[in-house]
């Protein structure tokens, strides 16, 4: 493949992007997903998620004619202050609240009235894990405290999640009503990582010709910000289960604290992540390489690698054999049950459908792992922006790979690669050839000096 290959679709997307001022592309999204979600509402197998449909297809619609009235309104007066940047954002934030806020809610007090339909597992099994936490000080059942439940019970009694999701499960064990709903705390987590996200890329300088940078990056930060709140398999997830959200918010805000110089914050927002899902687990590597690029790798580890291990120390040495069933065990298909994640992706079908199929599944996974590794070495990432593409690709095809697995993960690798576009700056970007310039430079003069 040439190089031209990627620069003519970067050129295409950047065409499709920016077309009637970002407006086409707009209405698409919208639209798409008002079809996507009537679609949810008419044939889900799954009654909170056929719920959220029903009222996200509304906002969702509301959202396209909104869009459709600014396309028109372009056409004769294309100056217009509500077909410009901050009228998208106010539609955007307006879908996000009808799409993902409002049918939260509204499963969260049907919830509370007394509908045992109006939550996915998730929630209930991290409420659970708040209570156990305030209980036993540990989130984790043990082997035989899960044996001990009755059979279709004993897949909500493991929590295979990292301690810290604890933590927003903890308001339902102190106190019940509509606002202890797990989902509520998640939406709250998510909201002010990415509010703390969006102000950190647009306080930050980004080098010569700053308002022209700014009008370059704006657009893509909102498309970064729609990517993880508006799009239907964000907002599905957030108002009915929704504990991907906030390590997902996390992350993109660690990559945001490194495209803006703050090595040591990236290190510490990844590490959050981590203390909550293992699925920041390789965000924090790829940052971690990135810090040593920037001579910063200690600074990134220490929260990357040191809040996670904080976490887990508490529930190791109130319960060792605990944690071990339910972070380790369990995800590795090694618990008394296993897990419901079965979406039709190649690695559950060759694991599946084939002789020996969970070893070629494998096989193939560590074979993207290892090719995903020397990348790394050979290329280590310099920039933020490189960082998050990597993170997209390479959880896209561990998704891809991985024998169980759900088709919701994908939020994870959708949102980083539409992130990446935001997280340019220049000013950072130069930084490090022009250090590399001079530390060539002064060592050229020493040996000329010798």
């Amino acid at each position: 493949m040439t190089a031209a290959a990627p620069t003519a679709r970067r050129r295409g997307w950047r065409t499709l992007d920016t077309a009637a001022g970002g407006l086409a592309l707009d209405l698409g999204l919208y639209a798409v997903s008002a079809g996507f979600a009537a679609l949810t509402a008419a044939t889900s197998t799954l009654l909170p998620h056929r719920a959220w449909g029903a009222t996200a297809a509304v906002g969702y619609l509301i959202a396209t004619l909104a869009v459709a009235g600014q396309l028109l309104l372009r056409r004769r007066r294309p100056d217009s202050p509500l077909t410009g940047l901050p009228a998208r954002l106010a539609v955007t934030g307006f879908t996000w609240a009808t799409t993902a806020l409002l049918p939260l809610i509204q499963q969260s007090i049907q919830r509370a009235a007394g509908r045992t339909d109006r939550a996915q597992e998730e929630v209930l099994v991290v409420e659970q894990a708040g209570t156990r936490l305030v209980d036993h000080g540990t989130p984790y059942l043990g082997h035989d405290a899960i044996a001990a439940l009755p059979a279709d019970e004993r897949l909500l009694g493991y929590t295979p999640y990292q301690p810290g999701m604890a933590l927003f499960g903890l308001p339902r064990a102190v106190a019940a009503g509509w606002w202890t709903d797990a989902r509520v705390w998640f939406a709250v987590g998510t909201a002010l990582a990415l509010v703390l996200a969006v102000t950190a890329l647009r306080r930050h300088p980004i080098g010569t010709g700053t308002d022209a940078a700014t009008e370059r990056r704006d657009p893509a930060l909102l498309r970064a910000v729609q990517a993880a709140t508006v799009l239907p398999i964000c907002a599905l997830t957030l108002a009915t289960g929704g504990d991907d959200l906030p390590v997902l918010a996390l992350c993109l805000l660690a990559l945001a604290l490194a495209a803006t110089g703050r090595a040591g914050w990236a290190g510490v927002a990844v590490g959050l992540a981590g203390a909550l899902k293992l699925f920041a687990g390789p965000v924090a590597l790829v940052l971690i390489i990135w810090g040593v690029t920037r001579r910063a790798g200690a600074r990134v580890a220490a929260g990357a690698v040191g809040l996670p291990v904080v976490a887990l120390l508490p529930a190791l040495l109130v319960d060792r054999d605990a944690l071990v069933e339910n972070v380790l065990r369990f995800p590795l298909g090694h618990g008394l049950v296993t897990s419901p994640a079965q979406s039709p992706f190649p690695g559950h079908l060759i694991a599946t459908g084939l002789p020996g199929g969970r070893v070629i599944a494998a096989a193939l996974l560590l074979a993207a792992g290892a090719a995903i590794a020397v990348r790394l070495a050979r290329r280590p990432p310099r920039t933020a922006a490189a960082s998050a593409l990597i993170c997209g690709y390479g959880l896209l095809a561990a998704i891809a790979l991985m024998p169980s697995t759900r088709f919701g993960y994908l939020l994870y690798p959708l949102a980083l690669l539409v992130w990446a576009p935001a997280l340019h700056t220049p000013a950072l970007s130069a930084a490090v050839p022009t250090a590399r310039a001079h530390s060539a430079n002064w060592r050229a003069t020493e040996r000329g000096r010798a």
